[in-house]
């Protein structure tokens, strides 16, 4: 499927764009071929621009250990050839964090995604704009419109085609609204993989196929498979989700027979499912990735029954735009070249009809969002296996102002980063927890309880089969020590459990603190006024220890870097 000197147009003229050699050729990104895929995912609704550290523990098990998504820091520059020091290495690592996004400044904001679009359309006539999802929630204003902001926004920017996960905890309702209303004959929302639970029925079309330059192209929807494990299953009960590796060769094969020269899978997946559907599933051009934020520079080639298939994973947050040129002749990719382009927002000029859109749809929200609650003395961020300090910060708080001794916090991948100095405002808190059923529980739970929902998440987490992880991070703890070693065998992760310094009773009954309840009826304030309550009360916030868990058989696994 692919030509066998395809390889080689990963890094023509690739390291430029990687490397950085200048700000001035940062954006130099000349077309090949003529079919032009252009790809966002996980943008999370972040409008405006906003930093986000890349995670230093992304560990992988079984033969994902070492194998890209699963490389963080020197190790991934190492692999890609990207120079420390660079903006590439800033916008691909966790390194020097702190020093780099003050030099180099803010990435993303749609009013600076929208320009490069523009400027990568125009350099290639025909190009199709895909989102890969997580695109509707993940801010206050878009929790406060149901979506309606990044409808608009995205309608603005271009979008063809798109696929979903957390857009469906707004409710099967809503999602339909805003599918049939404002996004009809122009967005189309593609998943073959979501049926009805009563008469297996499609609930949206499984795919669609658009012209690129005289080339048939179907784009096949792939979403989030485990939605109703993940999220709240009452928000969707009519829906039956999964992966469908039948169903999708079946539509791999339709549409080949319809005449697609080019089959891309919109995936919402998670990479590691996306490698392991690549080698399984025969006829796919490419699979755009999406949901593990795993921002990879290179498309990995998989091969399978029918070839190879490219897989990509496109970061998050808006800090990326991926770009897929394919070379398509006599039926057959000849060649491609792909990049992962970071949007810096002080490279690229904000494009004036998204700014001034981005600003009215903000415009009401706009003093309350900006309230301040608190100063940050240390970096704040979310993204890594097991802790980050935003979310040490949202334990504490349900400690603190639930007067318990544990608490558990869920492993999101999203949520903006903050530097020393940063003043902490709502609209800081809310990217860390808008979501649409934000309860406070505290739910008393026995130690062995306690062990068996840490081992359950772990395994979610390190299952070596990629069909059993069912996506997010390490759970995080406050309160609690423990240890974990991510491969051993199921029910054996966990071990050495201890509140303050004595073992963990098994027998005993403990009060824990959390939030985020995946069951139906689940009450109590939102997360959001634990934590500014906690964060006022405050005032400053100094740079909080991180209670990661005790680390066993992960030395020398470039997956790690122990944090600074």
């Amino acid at each position: 499927m692919l030509a066998a000197g395809a390889a080689a147009g990963l890094t023509l003229d690739g390291r430029r764009v990687l490397a950085g050699d200048t700000d001035a050729e940062f954006y130099s990104v000349p077309p090949v071929g003529n079919v032009h895929l252009l790809h966002i995912t996980d943008v999370h609704a972040q409008l405006l621009p906003m930093r986000y550290r890349e995670p230093h523990a992304n560990l992988g098990v079984g033969a994902a250990r070492g194998r890209p998504p699963h490389l963080v820091g020197e190790a991934l520059l190492t692999r890609f050839g990207i120079p420390a020091g660079t903006r590439a290495a800033h916008a691909f690592t966790h390194l020097d964090f702190d020093a780099a996004a003050r030099r180099y400044g803010k990435t993303g904001g749609f009013a600076h995604v929208a320009t490069l679009v523009k400027r990568l359309r125009t350099e290639r006539p025909g190009a199709l704009l895909l989102d890969g999802g997580d695109t509707w929630q993940g801010s206050a204003t878009a929790l406060w419109t149901r979506g309606a902001d990044m409808v608009e926004a995205c309608l603005e920017l271009g979008v063809d085609v798109m696929t979903g996960h957390w857009e469906f905890t707004y409710g099967a309702d809503r999602v339909r609204e805003l599918i049939d209303g404002p996004m009809r004959d122009r967005i189309a929302f593609v998943a073959q993989n979501i049926r009805t639970r009563d008469f297996d029925d499609e609930v949206f079309p499984g795919y669609v196929t658009r012209d690129c330059n005289g080339v048939r192209v179907a784009i096949i929807g792939q979403a989030f498979p485990y939605m109703p494990i993940a999220n709240p299953r009452h928000l969707v009960p009519d829906w039956a989700f999964g992966i469908r590796e039948e169903s999708l060769q079946q539509t791999v094969e339709t549409v080949r027979a319809d005449g697609a020269q080019v089959v891309v899978l919109l995936s919402h997946n998670g990479m590691d499912v996306d490698l392991e559907m690549a080698s399984r599933i025969a006829g796919l051009t490419a699979i755009l990735g999406g949901h593990t934020h795993d921002g990879v520079p290179v498309a990995i080639e998989v091969a399978n029954p029918g070839g190879k298939t490219l897989v990509t994973n496109g970061g998050s947050n808006g800090k990326f735009v991926g770009v897929l040129d394919l070379d398509v002749r006599d039926m057959q990719v000849r060649d491609y070249r792909y990049r992962l382009v970071p949007v810096f927002s002080d490279l690229l000029p904000p494009d004036a009809a998204m700014q001034s859109l981005v600003g009215r749809v903000r415009a009401p929200y706009r003093d309350r969002l900006a309230e301040p609650l608190a100063v940050t003395e240390g970096t704040l961020y979310r993204r890594g296996n097991f802790n980050g300090t935003f979310d040490q910060v949202i334990v504490d708080a349900l400690m603190r102002v639930k007067d318990v001794p544990i608490a558990f916090s869920p492993g999101f991948r999203w949520g903006a980063s903050l530097l020393a100095g940063d003043t902490i405002t709502r609209e800081d808190v809310m990217a860390q927890t808008a979501i649409t059923y934000p309860a406070v529980t505290v739910t008393p739970m026995t130690g062995e309880r306690i062990k068996a929902v840490l081992e359950d998440v772990a395994d979610n987490l390190f299952h070596p089969h990629p069909y059993y992880q069912q996506g997010g991070d390490m759970v995080r703890v406050g309160g609690l020590t423990f240890s974990c070693e991510p491969r051993a065998t199921v029910g054996q992760r966990i071990g050495d459990l201890r509140l303050g310094d004595k073992p963990l009773d098994p027998a005993r009954t403990y009060p824990v603190a959390g939030w985020a309840s995946v069951a139906e009826g689940a009450t109590g304030e939102p997360i959001w006024d634990v934590v500014e309550t906690y964060l006022r009360d405050r005032k400053v916030i100094t740079p909080p220890k991180l209670n990661t868990p005790r680390l066993l058989g992960v030395d020398g696994d470039p997956g790690f870097s122990p944090p600074p």
